[in-house]
């Protein structure tokens, strides 16, 4: 058997839209309903090895367009590089203009909800 990989639940949020409709809901019954391969060849009326095919092609498509367009590597960064921004300025607080360090703050939220 083949373990889960959290990765993948973090891609299938930035590119799951552009899978095609069938593979995306095989994926999203594995990953984020948490069935079992039997139980959703079951209910797609496909074989447990179809499932298991669908989405190993599915994962290895994720990671290709991850290499390829790198969105989630992009907004890892963009969340690392705000918190950085927003940390040096609380520590130069009285230096660095309040309305600065609101801004900061909300692309923060903006990149990295809460």
């Amino acid at each position: 058997m083949f373990e889960k990989n959290l990765e993948i639940g973090y891609l299938l949020d930035f590119y799951g839209e552009i899978l095609p409709e069938r593979r995306r809901d095989i994926m999203d019954l594995y990953y984020n309903d948490d069935l079992s391969l039997s139980e959703i060849a079951e209910q797609m009326g496909i074989t447990r090895q179809a499932v298991r095919d669908s989405i190993k092609k599915t994962e290895q498509e994720l990671f290709f367009y991850e290499e390829k367009l790198g969105l989630r590597r992009r907004l890892t960064e963009a969340e690392t590089r705000a918190e950085t921004a927003l940390a040096l300025c609380r520590a130069a607080s009285e230096t660095i203009p309040p309305a600065l360090t609101e801004e900061l703050e909300a692309i923060r939220r903006a990149v990295a909800p809460e």
